[in-house]
């Protein structure tokens, strides 16, 4: 029993000293601003050496030929004047972020995120608080991108609030919102736009072939317990360790709240129940004003895709109110002048998004990642693996591919076409091939350098730890992701064995 014990010690001091490493290595990089510039002119050179080779792959989703372009030449010169300024206002994070710092920033700085933070840590147990975090950002999912800038720093303050890392709470936040992205209890977005890429591609081969939103149900859900309860112990016995005790200066006071903060909050309460109760009037009838006008789908309604701006006037209203009745917002200056302060906290945020978004879109424009794709498919399938191997092979070469491609949509295009055809042959579900797909498609999300979040996730780690870079966030991250991805192998293996469901009425074969 001693030796076993001793032996775990070991491997944990091991495990310690490799993430030490990363860290360090990471850490030697550039400032990710100059990184970004750096990976930019790395990749017109590489453009310009492969478009030489006259490199190109058959798309095949389009059927059409695709050749990398050379961001040297003139065509590639006049792209990326005439496109700067458009891909970093269209760069995806920008504008949610910042939509969404003025409505929670709002809500941070009258206070309310504080007094409801305080409300919470008098009735959560100090020993769930991490698997109760990584569970909410699980769920996340259902606000789609917006989940990543609301959990992930709550996360943070109430770890912070416990006296522990608030990176570590962070961190189990991003976990749960990032690496766990494609499990759910319910159905969300996700599920429908996968199932549309699959059900088309898979009719390539069984005309009947259908996969609809919930044929992924039955595992995405054991997979939300599953995960949460991974990342908790990932947190408290693998990340806070490391990182030890938090000496910084910003600290969260959880007393007692005073009558007026408790009438202020049960105001808000209130107003934000009636909120909710006329967005579900909106929402969940048939014919609702918020519907998908032709079809009357909930999975492509109006609320769905404007899930941001709803949220950002759900935050911007029970912070006016709970500011009006703490007697922090009295003129109409009040509120505008709280919204540009939260703004000028996410400065550093939007100068190291303008020079990602260029890197993001190069790498796009060239189609190197699409090169990149389909050579590694074809790979997959000159080396003839069978049985449960080759989906686990599959599941491995996604996690890699997502590390460069982080649309998981776009990713599933391409991918799809040749990997769906040709497991179907050998008797796998296309559902079950999707899942295949979408766990790998998650887990690595955190890792990947090409997250157009990790502005915003440096951003916050330098608010704990002015010395964080790069390799801290990786470091940081790297086990949740790789435990999440072999856990994850290990169930769909299960569910394999067993013939378990992986939705209603549709099995793994």
């Amino acid at each position: 029993m001693a030796n076993g014990a001793a032996g775990m010690e070991t491997e944990l001091q091991k495990q310690k000293g490799i993430l030490k490493w990363i860290e360090t290595a990471g850490n030697k990089l550039p400032h990710p601003f100059m990184l970004f510039v750096i990976l930019c002119g790395v990749l017109m050179v590489v453009s310009a050496i492969l478009s030489a080779m006259n490199l190109s792959v058959i798309h095949p989703g389009k059927g059409e030929a695709v050749a990398v372009k050379n961001l040297l030449s003139v065509e590639g010169i006049h792209w990326i004047l005439t496109s700067m300024l458009k891909n970093f206002v269209e760069f995806p994070a920008l504008g949610l972020v910042l939509a969404m710092t003025l409505g929670i920033g709002l809500a941070e700085k009258v206070g309310l995120l504080t007094t409801v933070l305080r409300k919470m840590m008098s009735h959560v147990p100090t020993a769930i608080v991490s698997y109760a975090v990584v569970f909410v950002g699980v769920l996340g999912n259902l606000a789609s991108d917006a989940a990543m800038v609301i959990i992930p720093p709550l996360g943070g303050l109430v770890f912070l609030a416990m006296g522990r890392h608030p990176i570590a709470g962070f961190a189990a936040g991003m976990a749960g919102v990032s690496s766990g992205f494609t499990a759910n209890l319910f159905i969300a977005g996700t599920d429908a736009l996968l199932s549309g890429i699959s059900t088309s591609v898979a009719q390539t081969i069984d005309p009947k072939a259908h996969v609809t939103p919930v044929d992924n149900w039955f595992f995405m859900s054991a997979s939300v317990f599953i995960l949460a309860f991974i990342g908790g112990w990932i947190t408290d016995k693998v990340i806070e360790p490391r990182l030890g005790t938090f000496k910084g200066d910003t600290s969260v006071e959880f007393d007692e709240l005073t009558p007026q903060e408790n009438k202020a909050l049960r105001v808000t309460g209130i107003v934000a129940l009636i909120f909710i109760a006329i967005l579900a009037v909106l929402v969940v009838p048939e014919g609702s004003l918020l519907r998908d006008p032709k079809t009357g789908d909930f999975l492509t309604s109006p609320f769905l895709k404007g899930i941001i701006p709803i949220i950002l006037l759900f935050f911007v209203t029970i912070s006016f109110v709970y500011g009006k009745v703490m007697g922090l917002i009295k003129t109409s200056k009040d509120m505008p002048h709280y919204m540009s302060e939260a703004i000028k906290d996410m400065s550093g945020f939007i100068v190291l998004a303008f020079t990602a978004a260029q890197f993001i879109a190069f790498f796009n424009w060239s189609n190197i990642g699409i090169l990149m794709a389909v050579h590694g498919a074809d790979f997959m399938k000159s080396i003839g693996l069978t049985g449960l191997p080759i989906v686990i092979g599959f599941t491995l070469f996604t996690g890699i591919c997502s590390l460069f491609i982080t649309s998981g949509s776009a990713l599933w295009a391409i991918l799809a076409p040749v990997f769906m055809p040709m497991l179907m042959l050998l008797d796998y579900s296309p559902a079950f091939i999707q899942v295949a797909y979408r766990i790998a498609d998650s887990a690595t999300n955190t890792i990947s350098p090409v997250n157009p979040y990790l502005p915003l996730i440096l951003a916050f780690y330098q608010k704990y730890n002015k010395n964080a870079g790069m390799g801290t966030i990786f470091a940081t991250m790297t086990p949740y992701a790789i435990v999440f991805l072999v856990v994850w192998i290990i169930q769909m293996a299960i569910w394999y064995f067993l013939d378990l469901p992986v939705g209603p009425g549709v099995y793994p074969r």
